[in-house]
């Protein structure tokens, strides 16, 4: 993307500094083009015309990002972080953070940086309205990141298979999540998924066989807590009152009711002596 400004002078020289004081560079950062060589009036009085010249610099997308990360810095007090652009690849960009006690801009789990990475991306991805990767880096935190993801997904597949069981972790972005996929791929026998929506988005790792409920692990009907014990819990046959059950007795006959003569008893007619 071209930034640019036309501007007049006595001379070529005035001219285009004036131009560049309109961009807001010095003139070492930007390029000239002459539009219009000045003309002296004829007889000092009559005629004549100034200078004219367009001063012009190309913005390249890590560049602008740069920039755009320079002025949040300054407006947070941050005035010693010094920012190291790296061409990793084409449309792609790293721009390395140093500095003294800069740590903070990392903040919890990468959150505070994941989002100034955003936005510097938008602010590339405008340039030349096309696609351009921006990835920031403080004190190597990417790649520390990196090792611990890969570390926690190959610990937790190892932990799936031996247990039979589907494990969750917790959020991350897709780029992190890319990671522990990578590396669950190298564990034989286990397999891992993305499970929730946008925020809630996390990896769930399983064996490949599936998941398989052991009677009596607290899940599902055989492993359900009724009352203090595990539903379907039975005492060993030696604790067991195995004496065959005796029939209950008949209820008793109930007793007669006298009643005054002609009155109706609650089980039936009761003579009357």
């Amino acid at each position: 993307m071209l930034r640019e400004a036309i501007a007049t002078g006595d001379t070529v020289v005035q001219a285009f500094e004036n131009a560049c004081r309109e961009l807001g560079v010095e003139s070492s950062e930007a390029e000239c083009e002459v539009l219009q060589m000045p003309e002296k009036k004829f007889l000092g009085l009559f005629g004549g015309s100034p200078a004219k010249v367009r001063a012009f610099i190309k913005t390249e997308p890590a560049k602008a990002a740069a920039e755009y990360l320079e002025k949040i810095f300054k407006q947070m007090n941050v005035l010693d972080t010094q920012i190291r652009i790296e061409e990793t690849e084409e449309n792609a960009a790293k721009l390395v953070l140093t500095g003294n006690d800069i740590g903070f801009i990392i903040g919890h789990r990468g959150e505070t940086l994941d989002a100034l990475q955003y936005l510097s991306g938008l602010v590339a991805n405008h340039v030349d309205n096309s696609y351009y990767r921006i990835t920031l880096d403080v004190e190597n935190y990417r790649e520390k990141r990196k090792e611990t993801l890969e570390k926690l997904g190959k610990r937790m597949a190892e932990k799936a298979l031996k247990n039979k069981r589907n494990y969750s972790l917790e959020p991350m972005n897709p780029y992190e999540r890319r990671i522990i996929h990578t590396a669950v791929q190298e564990i034989e026998g286990a397999k891992s998924w993305s499970e929730g929506e946008e925020n809630n988005r996390h990896v769930v790792i399983g064996p490949e066989g599936g998941e398989v409920r052991r009677r009596g692990d607290g899940k599902g009907r055989n492993g359900s807590y009724r009352g203090g014990k595990r539903y379907g819990d039975r005492k060993p046959s030696s604790q067991r009152n195995d004496r065959p059950r005796e029939k209950a007795a008949a209820p008793a006959e109930p007793a007669q009711v006298k009643k005054d003569a002609g009155t109706t008893a609650l089980y039936g007619r009761i003579e009357v002596k």
